[in-house]
């Protein structure tokens, strides 16, 4: 029998690797690379799944698919789950679901395993992809199934030869090309503050540069193309725009820019609250929503986030299979196809301002001036239609003082 594993090469899903050998299953390992591994830390894992017993391991480079097929949409639909997470992490487990999918397939295996608990998010998001991508394979997760502790599955792991660092982390760090997201410590305790210690890439707002750095992101169709007038090679990348994210992490770090915590209600029901940083992200939802007021109508704009909305919180729960997900994305490709222009964003000790916008499809008309002098009324046409506007309000409120 073979069972694949996402393989991630920490505690869980090593104590997985051993567990299934113990099962009787020839084991191999995928990594899926989504945004949150360094060359080095792929090549230790590598090595790591060989040394546990790995028939064979699998690295793939998922980053491309992770843009285009994801943080696309995260950008093109301004979403911030609770109204300020950016869906940093949740969407790449549909990547390493699919993967896992095809490889399963392509070399027979019998199984599916993942190294999720009972108690999170990733256990439905894996489960669900697995079962519409690879119905026919059998889903294992020993973690949840046996409820297992740290400490046993650390025991195991010794009993085997194997030792692994006991000491306890303060963190759960998990990272992805939108951003990281820390859970565990103070985020437990709705009261309490997540230290500066608690991020990893970000530095504090007040250890910021002094001076204010100030970029230009052109925009096409709803996406970033180029920074500071330069585009960048798409060699490697799905987009330019895939590029530009992971440079837009990198520069709005420096400046303290985008971190946040996010407390919301899980997919099995209970709440949960996480301390995330999401520079690139941040940044260019900002600066996508401002070139949108720009060039979108009013009901455009109302209409379009409704179902950014409701794409970005099936997404996070686990449903971006279900066939109503194309039909978002559709409506929302439409909506884009006027949402080109140049945004000016500067960046100084946290903050993030959009200090300009331009596009040659601008909605600000000249001649139709907020104030004083606009060309395309008369202060005669103004009033009457004041009295038009009002009329509901003043019959309405007449019959209320009459009852």
């Amino acid at each position: 029998m073979k069972a694949i594993i996402a393989y991630s090469g920490g505690l869980d899903t090593s104590y997985c690797v051993l567990w299934l050998l113990d099962q009787g299953y020839e084991v191999y390992t995928l990594t899926v690379d989504t945004g949150g591994f360094t060359q080095e830390e792929l090549t230790q894992i590598a090595t790591k799944a060989k040394e546990l017993g790995a028939s064979e391991h699998r690295t793939v480079d998922g980053k491309p698919e992770t843009y285009k097929e994801f943080a696309a949409y995260v950008i093109k639909g301004n979403i911030l789950r609770g109204g300020v997470y950016p869906l940093c992490v949740g969407a790449e487990r549909m990547v390493q679901a699919r993967h896992a999918a095809l490889y399963a397939k392509e070399i027979g295996a019998q199984a599916v395993c993942h190294g999720s608990t009972g108690a999170g998010n990733d256990q439905v998001r894996f489960d669900v992809a697995l079962m519409a991508l690879a119905p026919e394979v059998k889903i294992i997760a020993p973690i949840r199934e046996l409820e297992i502790s740290r400490d046993a599955e650390l025991a195991y792991l010794k009993e085997k030869g194997f030792d692994f660092p006991a000491k306890k982390k303060t963190y759960s760090i998990n990272q992805g090309i939108l951003g990281t997201t820390i859970g565990g410590g103070e985020t437990h305790d709705p009261w309490q503050s997540v230290p500066d210690s608690a991020y990893p890439a970000t530095v504090p707002a007040a250890k910021a540069p002094d001076q204010k750095l100030t970029l230009t992101i052109t925009f096409e169709h709803g996406l970033p193309v180029a920074l500071d007038g330069k585009a960048p090679s798409t060699e490697g990348a799905a987009l330019p725009g895939q590029h530009i994210l992971q440079e837009l992490n990198t520069l709005g770090a420096k400046h303290g820019v985008g971190r946040g915590i996010h407390l919301g209600d899980t997919i099995l029901g209970i709440k949960g609250r996480i301390a995330f940083e999401a520079p690139g992200a941040t940044i260019l939802i900002n600066a996508h929503r401002e070139l949108e007021k720009l060039v979108q109508s009013k009901r455009q704009q109302a209409m379009k986030q409704t179902i950014a909305d409701e794409y970005g919180r099936l997404l996070h729960e686990g449903l971006w299979l279900d066939p109503v997900m194309r039909d978002l994305e559709a409506a929302m490709d439409k909506s884009q196809e006027r949402v080109s222009g140049e945004v000016r964003v500067s960046l100084f000790k946290g903050a993030i301002t959009v200090e300009g916008v331009k596009s040659p499809h601008s909605l600000m008309d000249a001649k139709a001036t907020y104030g004083e002098g606009s060309k395309l009324w008369n202060g005669k046409d103004a009033e009457g239609f004041c009295k038009i506007y009002g009329i509901q309000s003043k019959l309405a409120m007449h019959h209320a003082n009459n009852t």
